[in-house]
């Protein structure tokens, strides 16, 4: 069983002066954009268009993370998803990603978890399957870009090691979300086999009103090209 955890726990302070969880992009909360392309339910966009708009969903159930004062917002953003849903609500907000990666371990049903960050609406379902192929029999399985950055907010993680390893972290006083992986037993995926498998538009963050106006007309131009066929 694969647990599907969107963290929205961050402050946004980039964006303005509302949550980008819930922000609308094209008519849809950016949160559920990133849980519909994990049930099969959402646009046909690009990357891994056909499995997000229509195949099977690549995660049994999904657990969100988030500060006290979001679950109400979210909630209803995420209103009718058709997997379960389990709450990892942070009760010591601003941690930064490695107490809200624990915590949404910690609450997870399965024995491995799917983290996406909730500002990754073009999130590749299939690639995120692939990852947990890649993750089984391991403790994690992470994406690095020729940029040499671990992906660390699109990545697989075995739920009771991970755990634990974000604990030490913390308890060392090291937030970095880079910080537990030296503990880990780690399959890296490599730039070359990830453009095999997807594109890099699947990291893509929407960190500021911009990007949203960007990611805004990408999803345009991918529904009017699905229309046109």
């Amino acid at each position: 069983m694969t647990t599907g955890a969107i963290l929205a726990g961050g402050r946004s302070t980039r964006f303005g002066d509302r949550d980008k969880a819930v922000a609308p992009l094209a008519g849809v909360p950016m949160i559920r954009r990133v849980a519909d392309r994990l049930a099969g339910d959402d646009d046909p966009v690009p990357p891994g268009a056909e499995r997000a708009a229509g195949g099977d969903p690549v995660v049994d159930e999904f657990v969100i993370n988030c500060r006290p004062d979001q679950r109400e917002a979210i909630g209803d953003a995420l209103d009718g998803l058709p997997l379960p849903l389990r709450w990892a609500v942070d009760d010591e907000p601003d941690l930064g990603p490695v107490a809200g990666i624990r915590n949404a371990c910690r609450a997870a049903s399965g024995e491995y978890v799917a983290v996406v960050a909730c500002d990754m609406p073009f999130v590749d379902p299939s690639f995120l399957a692939g990852l947990a192929a890649d993750a089984a029999g391991h403790e994690a399985a992470i994406a690095r870009l020729d940029d040499r950055w671990l992906q660390t907010t699109q990545a697989v993680y075995r739920a009771e090691p991970m755990a634990a390893a974000c604990d030490r972290a913390l308890a060392r006083g090291d937030r970095k979300v880079l910080a537990p992986l030296d503990d880990l037993d780690c399959v890296v995926v490599g730039d070359a086999e990830i453009r095999e498998r997807t594109t890099a538009h699947t990291f893509t963050n929407v960190n500021t009103q911009a990007e949203l106006a960007e990611a805004e007309t990408a999803i345009g131009e991918a529904l009017d090209d699905a229309d046109a066929r």
